[in-house]
């Protein structure tokens, strides 16, 4: 993706200069980048490189981040390194944002000897660089989301209160979905009315010692008459902030992190202070946040899966790449070397001058550039950096091979390992599930030897230990992840009197890949029902997409069933999904609503019917199913109430779902439990009404010929 033009919906509100109310200059917005996070959950990576420079399918993770900014209109950037602050210092002035065609006007590069962001941000404070609104963003962000809406409605509360100081970008997800944390629950109390914040909190959900209540001030609850309490949101580590907000993290030391120091005390403090803060919640487009191992292989499927559509790698958003899109999610760049009998599967990356051997199997992988794979090896799932290589027989499965590592023959790299940097497996060598390898030196420059028993006998490298610390306990498993997808969230209102928890489901597919015991992580059965939710649908997906046959796409949906154990329900909200997901494409592209829906329906008409299996019964709660579900996808999808009626017109003329189906899904109160759901239906009416009508019609007419053959 090259540079946009400067300046480019970059401005702020006007304000005067002077006392001239018609010379008016635009305020810049700026941004600032945490480079740094400082956390230790990238090592033994980040002991040797900067954690925004890692790759994230071959494409370092602070491209991602300056690409949503550029989007965002920022003009101005303050970019905060910490540990290996030279590397990424070399790497901004070589990189494109540096260039005469640089969207950003200015780019600053700031060292650092914080040890939190809280000291950050005091330092920022004390230097007077912000001079208005800015965006504080963190090194490891990926979105496409457009910030506009939330910048227009930020600016609006500042005019309005000067007092309101913050917006933080929120992503809806299900509260069971397995990108929250096991161990601990982001809990944001809303006023629904102004999108206002009242009360955060971390709640422990296995600390023997905590607390299974929240602790909110009764003034909360007596002072607003509505509140949502939200367990359900993503923190997209997005903030679009006031100079205000640097001026409170410098009034109290105390503050160390964002949300679980700085959020919660302002919110306590609110009496004191007077400052309000604010939420913008999303529940479209893509926000994530690589904040661990288990993020990284989530957001690198999506990706490669499209999700974060433009930041793909065919868009070659680093200079010299040449990433080409092929079918099923493959992309390959310009001299790449593939032997005849090897296989490449889907969700696949492979950069420039790397090679494959014969009878060699690549799935879910992303390989980087010059890296040398032997003969009969077996990639499921990795992430192999620039010029490692993989000896012939070797399996490596859900692990990560970084730059210039060497594999040996025969060897198995079991998921969850880490080989860091010029890491030797030795030939025969098992690396065993969750290990960490690395030949970087240890404080005080004191070389480690190599350890046989780890790398094998000739092998280089040894076990590191990884120390984590309280803060990162907490979060070690909490995926920031927020997929650009449609979910169906139930709403929620409080008053004062009657607080409950809130219930929501994902209501399309979570993230891509076969994960299971990935990066030393576990999943329940609810983490494995996402799994199938975003493989099945992007199986059929694919499939409509490239025009394969309706057998073909019904045999690999059998398949991921059946591997998966997946439910009835959940493989009709698959196929619901791609069917709605390739239709609005169509659309898109120019066809109307009845010719998109027609042609997908009629050609795939097959894979839709082996999903309902209540044809001879009186109840129909198969074909109910199917149609609340596509009434629940298309209530965020552009035209959804026209789709839908040309789509409930199509099902009844293949015959796919009966008269007495519609009629049990119009009196269903799932159907017009929302005001959404009541909308998107509202052109189906004149369709429901003609069945009846016509249902009516026949009875009558049935009717009239028993009574004239009775008289006869």
């Amino acid at each position: 993706m090259g540079p946009k033009q400067k300046g480019g919906g970059g401005g702020g509100p006007s304000r005067q200069k002077g006392n001239n109310a018609a010379e008016e200059v635009e305020e810049s917005l700026q941004a600032v980048v945490l480079a740094d996070t400082f956390e230790t959950r990238f090592e033994p990576f980040t002991l040797e490189r900067p954690r925004c420079l890692l790759p994230l399918a071959n494409t370092p993770l602070i491209e991602y981040t300056f690409e949503f900014l550029a989007n965002a209109g920022v003009e101005e950037v303050f970019l905060y390194a910490g540990a290996h602050s030279d590397q990424v210092e070399k790497y901004l002035n070589t990189s494109k944002w540096r260039a005469p065609s640089s969207p950003f006007k200015k780019l600053s590069f700031l060292k650092s000897t914080s040890t939190s962001v809280g000291d950050v941000m005091r330092d920022l404070d004390g230097k007077h660089l912000i001079t208005g609104d800015f965006i504080a963003v963190s090194g490891d962000v990926i979105s496409n989301l457009p910030i506009e809406g939330a910048l227009a409605k930020h600016r609006a509360r500042r005019q309005a209160d000067k007092n309101a100081i913050m917006t933080m970008v929120l992503r809806e997800a299900g509260r069971n979905h397995r990108t929250k944390a096991s161990s601990v629950s982001p809990v944001f109390v809303i006023d629904p009315t102004k999108d206002r914040c009242l009360h955060y909190e971390e709640m422990h959900n296995y600390s023997k010692d905590s607390s299974p209540y929240l602790n909110i001030d009764p003034e909360i609850l007596s002072s607003h008459a509505e509140i949502d309490i939200r367990q359900d949101l993503i923190d997209c580590s997005i903030d679009i902030c006031t100079p205000d907000v640097l001026s409170l993290w410098s009034d109290s030391f105390d503050y160390q992190t964002p949300r679980k120091h700085f959020l919660y005390g302002v919110l306590k403090d609110y009496e004191l202070n007077g400052k309000t803060i604010h939420t913008h919640i999303i529940n479209d487009h893509y926000a994530a946040r690589v904040r661990n191992l288990k993020a990284y292989d989530a957001v690198s499927k999506d990706v490669v899966s499209r999700w974060t559509y433009p930041l793909c790698p065919d868009t070659n958003l680093l200079r010299g790449h040449t990433y080409e899109l092929r079918k099923g999610n493959l992309y390959q760049e310009q001299g790449v070397m593939l032997a005849r009998s090897c296989v490449i599967g889907r969700r696949t990356v492979i950069g420039q001058g790397t090679s494959i051997g014969d009878k060699t199997t690549v799935t879910n992988t992303v390989l980087g550039r010059n890296c040398k794979i032997g003969k009969n090896v077996v990639l499921d799932g990795a992430y192999v950096w620039d010029g490692a290589v993989i000896g012939d027989g070797t399996e490596v499965r859900q692990a990560i091979v970084a730059d210039g590592v060497v594999v040996g023959n025969r060897c198995k790299i079991e998921p969850g390992v880490l080989l860091s940097y010029g890491v030797k497996i030795a030939d025969g060598t098992t690396v065993i599930k969750g290990m960490r390898i690395t030949r970087a030196k240890k404080e005080g420059d004191v070389a480690v030897p190599s350890d046989p028993k780890v790398v094998g006998e000739g092998g280089e490298g040894y076990e590191f230990v990884h120390d984590v610390d309280e803060d990162e306990e907490d979060e070690e498993d909490v995926i920031s992840v927020a997929s650009g997808l449609v979910y169906n969230m139930a709403e929620l209102s409080l008053s004062s009197e009657s607080i409950s928890t809130l219930s929501s489901e994902i209501s399309e597919p979570g993230f891509g890949g076969s994960r299971a015991g990935s990066f030393g992580t576990s999943y329940s059965d609810e983490d494995e029902q996402d799994h199938f939710q975003h493989d099945a649908s992007t199986s059929v997906y694919d499939g409509l997409r490239d025009g394969v046959s309706a057998d073909v796409v019904q045999l690999e949906l059998v398949s991921l069933r059946m591997s998966a154990n997946a439910s009835e329900h959940q493989v009709r909200r698959a196929v619901v999904t791609a069917f709605m997901k390739r239709i609005q494409q169509l659309m898109e592209s120019g066809k109307g609503a009845g010719q998109a829906v027609k042609e997908i329906f009629t050609n795939y008409r097959e894979v839709v019917d082996r999903i309902i299996f209540d044809k001879d019964s009186d109840q129909k709660p198969d074909q109910v199913d199917l149609l609340l579900l596509i009434q629940q996808d298309l209530v965020h999808r552009n035209k959804g109430d026209t789709i839908l009626l040309f789509t409930a017109k199509e099902l009844y003329d293949l015959e796919i779902v009966d008269e007495e189906a519609y009629e049990q899904w119009w009196e269903d109160e799932r159907s017009s439990s929302t005001e959404e759901m009541r909308k998107v239906r509202g052109q189906t009416q004149q369709f429901v009404d003609w069945l009846a009508n016509a249902e009516e019609d026949e009875s009558s007419e049935e009717q009239s010929e028993e009574e004239e053959s009775e008289e006869e």
